[in-house]
């Protein structure tokens, strides 16, 4: 079994910063781990994909963020990272950290959140 903690969220004014991170922790070894990626989902809308990126280091943003955030990994750490720049009100979301597992089997891992706030 895989745990993974985000921490970073918080408030911040419109143009600000923040990074987010999450920490991945139990059974990592015995499994394999291709893509970790974050969502957010927003009060009554649903959630969506914000960024991702593989073990290759390949990476896949929403177009609303293109340019404002960097998602990053490092994989002997374990850790998952989203700097988020420029940040807008829209951006006002509880964040996820997201890990799909491909070997033994397919699943997901999901983090409980992280409450970003961007006030005007």
């Amino acid at each position: 079994q895989v745990q993974l903690v985000e921490s970073g969220g918080g408030l911040v004014q419109a143009g600000g910063s923040l990074r987010l991170s999450c920490a991945a922790s139990g059974s990592i070894f015995r499994i394999r781990v291709n893509t970790m990626g974050w969502y957010r989902q927003a009060p009554g809308k649903q959630r969506e994909l914000v960024a991702a990126i593989t073990n290759l280091g390949t990476t896949n943003y929403a177009d609303s963020v293109k340019g404002r955030f960097s998602i990053s990994r490092v994989n002997a750490k374990n850790t998952l990272y989203l700097q988020m720049n420029s940040l807008k009100p829209e951006d006002t979301a509880v964040y996820y950290c997201n890990a799909e597992q491909s070997w033994p089997t397919r699943m997901d891992y999901w983090g409980k959140g992280t409450l970003v706030t961007v006030s005007s």
